[in-house]
């Protein structure tokens, strides 16, 4: 077979250029015509393929009260209520296209009453190409909360405090419930109250006299009352404070932060600018930082402890370091000794969790 010319090849090639543009331009007309047209897409979009001032018989440059007055007029005429077949007007018309003329009424009066609604819709008319956009416009304005994001989060707030508040005062009114009953406390109040004279009361007679129950009533509510005045209840039984729930906590946070930075700046100037020995104020708080404690944590501490860690001079980083590793060495000494701990360790090595034992009944 003869080898072909170097003009058929040339031919073919120029074929086979002249075919690629054709087939991408049928391509791309094929592609065309299989997108929607931007009008179908804004079918489920306010008023759909009506136009909202059209559907209330005014312009686009309508005022506010123009627009709620044509509402009105048609909203008589249409409402499922007050529709009437005789009514001039309305031929051809029934109850079915009547309600749905009305919903289509409302939707528009919806659309057009409210100035941001209304600006994106007048939008979406002067631009139907860029319908993705009007889309995410709409859906976005009809799920975004109808209430206030602020108002929401202040009524949270105000839950929360509540809540916060009233389990305080329930923890403390349960504290001083189980002290009553502790002999200790119960026979001091007891015996400051005698001393007060709350309790050496005058008998009385005649019709004035109280009965046992009233009495000893009486001397339960004195007795409550001088121990709620004379032990400080600490960590999360305190007695509940205002200044301590959330709300107030945020309403007087500046004041916090300003107390703060003038309390740190004083700190650093004192003792770190002019060298100033630590008070014993000072001291506690830095014993109480590196024990990392909190405030109240460290108050339910007693006296003679706190003493022992002024004496011990644990404000200086060295010598917590080394009275943190004698406690720890003490308390390995406890458990290795404490016999509950041993039966413990028995236990663990012998069965520990996990297994399955069988005992005898």
């Amino acid at each position: 077979m003869a080898a072909p010319t170097e003009r058929s090849r040339g031919g073919s090639a120029g074929r086979t250029r002249a075919t690629r543009p054709c087939w991408r331009l049928a391509v791309l007309l094929l592609a065309a015509c299989c997108l929607p047209e931007a009008a179908a897409l804004v079918e489920g979009l306010y008023c759909g393929t009506e136009v909202c001032y059209d559907v209330l018989g005014v312009t686009r440059e309508a005022a506010k009260l123009d627009i709620a007055r044509a509402y009105r007029q048609l909203a008589r005429r249409f409402h499922p209520d007050r529709f009437r077949l005789e009514e001039p007007g309305l031929e051809g018309e029934t109850r079915e296209s009547a309600h749905a003329r009305f919903l289509l009424i409302a939707t528009a009066y919806e659309t057009l009453k409210d100035e941001e609604t209304r600006r994106d819709y007048d939008y979406m008319l002067d631009h139907p190409e860029e319908y993705y956009q009007h889309y995410y416009t709409y859906y976005r304005r009809q799920l975004t909360p109808k209430v206030d994001v602020r108002i929401v989060i202040l009524v949270t707030i105000c839950a929360i405090s509540i809540f916060q508040f009233y389990s305080w005062h329930s923890s403390y009114k349960e504290a001083i419930n189980y002290l009553v009953t502790v002999p200790k406390y119960r026979i001091q109040a007891t015996e400051i109250a005698k001393q007060q004279g709350l309790l050496n009361r005058p008998k009385e007679k005649g019709k004035h006299r109280r009965s046992k129950e009233e009495v000893r009533e009486q001397e339960e509510e004195v007795i409550r009352d001088i121990i709620k005045n004379k032990i400080d209840i600490q960590g999360g039984y305190q007695k509940p404070n205002l200044s301590d729930i959330l709300l107030c906590q945020i309403v007087l946070s500046p004041y916090y932060l300003t107390q703060y930075a003038s309390w740190w700046a004083a700190w650093f100037y004192r003792f770190t600018l002019c060298r100033e020995e630590y008070g014993e104020e000072q001291k506690f708080y830095i014993i109480r930082r590196n024990m990392k404690m909190s405030q109240s944590q460290f108050d339910g501490v007693d006296e003679s402890t706190r003493q022992s860690f002024l004496e011990k001079r644990l404000w200086i980083k060295e010598n917590y370091e080394l009275h943190r590793k004698e406690q720890e060495e003490e308390m390995k000494v406890k458990m290795a000794t404490d016999p509950r701990m041993k039966r413990y360790r028995r236990w663990m090595k012998n069965e520990g969790p996990g297994r399955l034992t069988f005992i005898d009944d």
